[in-house]
């Protein structure tokens, strides 16, 4: 196995945050819908908020993302060279010791 992989991974935190909330949630609450009547129709009244589907809103932690490329006949080692990389780079930090596998490409 001859040629390069481009591996691409990210760090996962104790403190990364995922949350889908859907739209009726969302204009269920009274804060926001008095939020979004200022912010967008001053001024009107008996103004009514719905929503038509099932869209959903996600919060999440905006991740960093990190490369390097290594021999293909090291694909087995994948995981273990991205901590490594990690570790060399100073990435790894009290609560971020985790790394995820975003992404891999063979390269000529």
């Amino acid at each position: 196995m001859e040629g390069k992989i481009k591996v691409t991974y990210t760090l996962i935190c104790e403190k990364d945050t995922h949350k889908e909330i859907s739209i009726e949630e969302i204009i269920s609450n009274e804060k926001i819908v008095r939020l979004l009547k200022n912010e967008f129709t001053k001024g009107i009244r008996n103004l009514e908020i719905s929503s038509a589907g099932e869209s959903k809103v996600i919060l999440k932690t905006e991740k960093e993302l990190y490369t390097f490329v290594v021999d293909k006949q090291d694909f087995a080692d994948l995981v273990e060279l991205a901590e490594e990389d990690a570790r060399l780079n100073k990435r790894l930090k009290k609560g971020c010791q985790v790394v995820e596998i975003i992404d891999f490409v063979t390269m000529d």
